[in-house]
């Protein structure tokens, strides 16, 4: 049968799709701005009829209304990574959290967090009947391929990018059209203290060298001070709109890249429209799973790849916080781990955590003698070779603790660096 037949027959209403979700049901919904709103709506609305359906994500950009207390006894929510939108659920006893390395979320959705139903957002199927996975490959592809019902929503605004990123009309169960926007992520606002810690991230990143960046405010700013760099190379869990700006100022070329060279190797996307709008159809872009974009053995291949990564608090042994405040999830750990490791094992490698030195408007110092207790430990001493304040760089790869201390309170805030040098005085026994 010709794929467009199957395309026709396989066609419903979103309200008719999610009638395969069955009570008991683990329920896989594809990640991030891919998130299928029409579909994950028309399940909510179905909650009378369902009990004890985990529904398992990493983070959610649409308004999770599973989460609600409403839904308490239909829908238990699985965070990979705790978001804005699902952290009161976690609060409140409501949801669970899986703490999961991203790189390692498809061996364990090929496993013990096997689903049974998957929801995604794809865009429409070529003239071979492949749909693309868009802006997010990550978990939400290799989701697909576990679970026993697909429920795909067909969205034309749905970038079709390039790479392993593909699945055949013939492996869903029921498709639903929907034309709406894709979710956007404005740039956050850069300000000064971004601004600084941005400069000095850019200090350390040379000409040619492969880079890893999150999203926010820090990365954003750092890509404002590489624009006199060049041949600059992209592998990294996701970018944003800042990374078009500079492959089209010609500062990111992936010229010198001996592993994929010529591509931006990426697992998912987050931005607006202009971002979409590049990556589609775009053969400077490949995406494939995370399994394979985060795997440290994999990163490594990249020569001079520097990771840059944002964290809560810092300790004076260099222990990295980034997933909790004290026992409270506020996020979690994602590709964090994966690139520090990778950029390590890369030659060349570096790895950065940056940070502003305070929170709370100032009241609280994020490099502190001990970590919060309770609070969970990300990236350990071991692994960390940079952290990066406005106030300057400390390097600690190589360090003993002493000189981690000493380095570590040299870029934290002035209004908190007597108070460290009581700890590092009575910690060491000699004087600052």
């Amino acid at each position: 049968m010709h794929w467009t037949t199957l395309y026709e027959q396989k066609k419903c209403t979103a309200a008719q799709a999610v009638k395969k979700i069955q009570s008991g049901d683990r329920v896989v919904v594809g990640h991030a701005v891919s998130e299928p709103a029409r579909l994950i709506e028309a399940m909510t609305a179905d909650a009378p009829r369902l009990r004890d359906v985990e529904v398992v994500h990493m983070i959610a950009m649409g308004d999770s209304p599973y989460c609600r207390p409403e839904m308490e006894g239909h829908f238990r929510h699985n965070a990979l990574f705790v978001g804005a939108n699902t952290r009161k659920a976690v609060e409140e006893g409501r949801a669970d959290v899986t703490p999961v390395y991203f790189s390692e979320i498809p061996a364990l959705l090929r496993g013990s967090l096997s689903p049974d139903v998957a929801l995604v957002q794809l865009s429409p199927p070529d003239s071979h009947g492949y749909c693309s996975f868009g802006v997010a490959v990550d978990y939400t592809k290799p989701a697909a391929e576990a679970a026993r019902v697909v429920l795909a929503q067909i969205n034309p605004r749905m970038p079709r990018t390039l790479g392993d990123s593909f699945i055949h009309v013939s492996r869903l169960d029921a498709v639903v059209e929907a034309d709406e926007p894709i979710l956007e992520l404005p740039p956050p606002a850069v300000g000064e203290v971004e601004r600084a810690i941005g400069r000095h991230c850019a200090s350390l990143i040379r000409d040619g060298d492969t880079l890893q960046l999150g999203i926010g405010a820090i990365p954003d700013a750092v890509l404002l001070f590489l624009k006199d760099k060049k041949d600059l190379g992209i592998h990294s869990e996701m970018f944003s709109d800042g990374v078009v700006e500079l492959v089209e100022a010609g500062v990111i070329t992936n010229a010198r890249k001996n592993f994929h060279p010529g591509k931006s190797v990426v697992t998912f996307l987050m931005g607006t429209r202009r971002l979409y709008d590049y990556v589609h159809d775009n053969p400077e872009v490949e995406m494939y799973p995370v399994d394979y974009v985060n795997d440290p053995r994999v990163i490594a291949q990249n020569d001079n790849l520097v990771s840059i990564n944002s964290c809560v608090q810092v300790d004076l042994m260099g222990q990295v916080v980034s997933t909790s405040v004290g026992l409270r999830q506020i996020s979690g750990v994602g590709g964090q781990v994966d690139f520090v490791r990778g950029a390590n094992m890369s030659r060349g490698g570096r790895s950065i955590m940056a940070m502003p030195s305070t929170a709370a408007h100032g009241a609280i110092s994020k490099i502190v003698p001990l970590i919060d207790e309770g609070a969970a430990v990300t990236t350990s001493r071991y692994d960390v070779g940079y952290v990066v304040t406005e106030y300057g760089t400390a390097e600690l790869r190589g360090k003993t603790l002493r000189q981690r201390a000493r380095a570590l309170i040299g870029i934290a805030h002035p209004d908190f660096r007597g108070g460290l040098r009581e700890e590092y005085e009575r910690r060491f026994r000699e004087r600052f």
